[in-house]
């Protein structure tokens, strides 16, 4: 293989030009923002969460979005007005319901998969990216909810997840700072956080020195199949390129692009939101948690980043192409962490709004498309964090096999 471009410079791009690079592959990276994971992989959740592997293809997600809909501030929140987009969007999230476990086990197990890589690849690029390794406690606050999770444990284990069971009294061992009334947990001790952006910033880094060739501010604006190869345009569509192979790795924009080789694939702009909290006084940073936690009655998580940032995140908003910061949706961050940390100051909060790109079964779409040359790595929803070290090793591999069978 001569010459592959990447294109999108979030998570899944930048690992995959790092696992073609280290397999001697000649890859450019092109990103249309000035540097790498300045969108989605900017302020995630910033958990590395095997545990939070169920896929959202159950009746119980139905139920809420439809509870929710008269709610600004729901957890998941779903704009009536339609769209073919949406419409045909949910018409295959229903149609994927039947594979709810098989494709909730699946993903657990990509997940584990992903982690001996990525933490491989921060040891030996030395990439210092907050990386705690203090597990993950989900908390229930009805019996209801606890129940039910003990199903997904069953899924989870069936994936090679090992989760237990903890009582009020563990989670208060488990996270002494957390405040409030709750029924029970479940603890994933293998579970770990970072901070998404320094990691994917110093992969990029690493890619270079690698010698792959990183475009930044370039907006790739048409995509052709020319003479058994890839023709790429960037801005005007003077400056423009052949490739023996394409890797699309561009989030929500990545519909657009498939659309223009040939190929369908239905990723869907998820809004999702995050808080920064800057603990910047003592008693900050000794009421804040030190364990990640996931809060199954508001769907959030939170991430300790460091001794002096906590990171909170969450909620699904199905509003299309918007990334609008709206303060109905962050003041519910907020107000969790005044309920369950109330000894954290809130006085210094940076919102953040990133869309997450999600296919209607809640997989990542890896491997070729129709088009010999053309590959996708995309789709990851809300686990891009979670699975891009081990969706990148997998492209890699089958790009560089289709290479040599067709040599």
């Amino acid at each position: 293989m001569k010459r592959v471009a990447v294109l999108g410079g979030g998570i899944t791009g930048v690992t995959t030009a790092y696992a073609l690079a280290k397999r001697g592959v000649n890859v450019t990276l092109i990103e249309r923002h000035r540097y790498a994971a300045m969108e989605t992989s900017y302020a995630n959740g910033g958990q590395l969460s095997a545990s939070h592997a169920e896929v959202w293809n159950h009746k119980a997600t139905i139920l809420n979005a439809l509870k929710w809909m008269a709610r600004r501030d729901a957890p998941l929140l779903l704009h009536p007005w339609p769209s073919w987009h949406k419409l045909s969007w949910f018409a295959q999230f229903l149609a994927a319901m039947p594979a709810y476990e098989r494709n909730t086990i699946a993903t657990a197990r990509l997940a584990i998969a992903a982690r001996a890589h990525l933490f491989a690849w921060a040891q030996e690029e030395h990439i210092d990216f907050d990386h705690r390794r203090a597990g993950i406690l989900h908390v229930y606050r009805d019996r209801r909810g606890f129940e039910r999770a003990a199903g997904v444990s069953r899924l989870l284990a069936q994936g090679g997840l090992e989760r237990r069971a903890v009582t009020r009294q563990e989670m208060r061992v488990i996270e002494p700072a957390l405040q409030g009334d709750f029924y029970g947990g479940y603890y994933t001790d293998s579970d770990s956080t970072g901070d998404i952006h320094k990691f994917t910033s110093g992969l990029a880094d690493a890619c270079v020195r690698l010698g792959v060739a990183c475009r930044y501010g370039a907006q790739v604006t048409a995509l052709a199949r020319e003479h058994g190869k890839v023709r790429i345009s960037v801005g005007a569509g003077e400056d423009s390129t052949l490739f023996d192979a394409v890797v699309i790795c561009a989030g929500t924009a990545s519909r657009a692009m498939a659309a223009m080789l040939g190929d369908h694939v239905n990723v869907y702009p998820v809004k999702g939101y995050s808080i920064t909290v800057q603990l910047d006084d003592a008693a900050s940073r000794a009421a804040a948690p030190k364990v990640s936690l996931l809060d199954d009655a508001t769907k959030l998580v939170s991430s300790r980043l460091g001794e002096d940032r906590l990171r909170v995140a969450g909620t699904a908003e199905f509003n299309g192409f918007n990334d609008d910061i709206r303060a109905d949706r962050i003041r519910p961050l907020v107000r969790w962490v005044e309920q369950c940390f109330p000894g954290v100051n809130t006085r210094k909060v940076i919102p953040w709004a990133g869309l997450r790109p999600m296919l209607p079964d809640m997989l990542p779409k890896v491997g070729p498309g129709k088009a010999p040359g053309v590959y996708y790595n995309t789709g990851h929803g809300h686990l891009g964090w979670t699975l891009a070290a081990a969706t990148a090793e997998m492209v890699a591999e089958v790009l560089l096999s289709s290479s040599a069978a067709n040599r």
